[in-house]
């Protein structure tokens, strides 16, 4: 690859994580204020990440891997979002706001997959060219916090509608730099996938598997309390008073990028049982920090909780791609892949916004919510799921590069 792609890889890889860290962190603190909007229509808007992912793979493998060059689909993709975001920005109301945030997130999702497969095509070896191109999308999700909290202030003036604005110009922006992307041309008819491989159904028999079937139930259940953290932690930090809430929070991405650099030793030493119930128990725990914490004394079980993203990310959903990969085998890596996506961000989270929702209204008060009862049900869940899981799964030594 040369350094000129190389650059352009990057761009476009920090500009497609910067759109959605603009916006995405703060939305429902944004919904709250702007709007007044209750705790179940900052689910449905949340929840159209999962409507996303749900509807993703038809797009990529029945349209853009048979039909199109992928830079030109992304190019059009973010050209239209800029305009669906810049409609964001200027809505009236949630009942205007949602249509536009539903559409944007329905064709967003597969952009993920399309620079993925733009980045792939242009690599002799991704396994070690691919994290040096994608850790500048960590890079773009962690300078939006800085940009919107420390930056321009939109977090602490209450202008977040500004978020949206910002978004919609990069967005626009990364559209018209997609034309100089390599050309990355549709798969010959006979390597497309069929609609079995899309929605991943020939992974259906990794599920016969005791281990990966445990697993598997395992994921989609401890989505369920994620959601809760992806919609209410900003919203929660800015009630209690924390100072630049959403510049805070990228403490996660970072210490999501330097776990990553453990895990494959962790995985080696301890195996696939412990590295998913550390991930797991640090869900737990970092909810019961958030229902503990405060901005007085106890402000260092908010900052911790934040830093414990990069465990309760990389030790559970990462070592968790890593063991799929490692059970389906080459033959039915991609599906399997594609399946548990499937299942995690689209069923398992789509309950979890869903429940997120009912529950941050159910303990609405007047001054805001008691976030104490809140976060108690994300953390108990989470942990009844680690007893599950710790009961039925038993431990699998694998392999992993370092």
């Amino acid at each position: 690859m040369s350094k000129t792609t190389n650059i352009k890889l990057s761009i476009m890889m920090f500009l497609e994580f910067f759109i959605w860290g603009c916006w995405f962190v703060t939305m429902g603190t944004f919904l709250s204020q702007a709007f007044s909007a209750s705790g179940g229509e900052i689910g449905l808007a949340y929840e159209t990440q999962s409507w996303g992912a749900i509807i993703a793979p038809f797009i990529i493998g029945l349209i853009a891997d048979r039909y199109f060059d992928a830079e030109k689909i992304l190019a059009l993709i973010h050209i239209v979002g800029g305009g669906l975001l810049f409609m964001c920005s200027i809505a009236l109301g949630f009942e205007t706001f949602y249509p536009y945030i539903l559409i944007y997130m329905i064709l967003y999702m597969p952009t993920l997959a399309l620079v993925n497969s733009i980045a792939f095509r242009q690599m002799k070896d991704p396994s070690k060219e691919f994290p040096k191109i994608r850790v500048w999308g960590t890079i773009g999700w962690i300078i939006a916090g800085l940009v919107i909290s420390y930056g321009v202030g939109w977090e602490a003036s209450q202008t977040l509608e500004y978020t949206f604005y910002l978004a919609a110009i990069v967005s626009a922006t990364l559209g018209l730099f997609s034309f100089t992307l390599p050309k990355t041309p549709p798969k010959a008819k006979n390597e497309s996938p069929s609609l079995k491989e899309i929605l991943g159904l020939d992974a259906l028999m990794l599920l016969k598997d005791t281990r990966y079937l445990v697993f598997f139930l395992s994921s989609i259940l401890i989505c369920i309390p994620l959601a809760f953290y992806y919609q209410d932690a900003n919203l929660f930090l800015n009630e209690l008073g924390m100072a630049n809430a959403a510049g805070v929070m990228t403490l996660g991405q970072i210490s999501e990028a330097l776990f990553i650099l453990l895990l494959p030793l962790f995985l080696n030493k301890y195996g696939i049982k412990k590295t998913l119930i550390v991930g797991m128990l640090a869900w737990s725990l970092r909810y019961v920090l958030f229902a503990l914490g405060d901005t007085g004394s106890n402000l260092w079980m908010l900052i911790f909780g934040i830093v414990l993203h990069g465990i309760c990310y990389d030790f559970f959903f990462v070592s968790g791609q890593i063991y799929t990969d490692f059970k389906a085998g080459e033959k039915y890596k991609s599906a399997a892949q594609g399946l548990i996506a499937l299942a995690t961000y689209g069923i398992g989270m789509l309950i979890g916004f869903r429940l997120a929702g009912r529950i941050t209204d159910q303990f609405a008060i007047e001054s805001g919510h008691d976030w104490t009862q809140i976060w108690t049900y994300p953390a108990i869940f989470a942990a009844v799921v680690l007893v599950i899981f710790i009961l039925t799964f038993k431990n699998e030594k694998i392999k992993v590069e370092k």
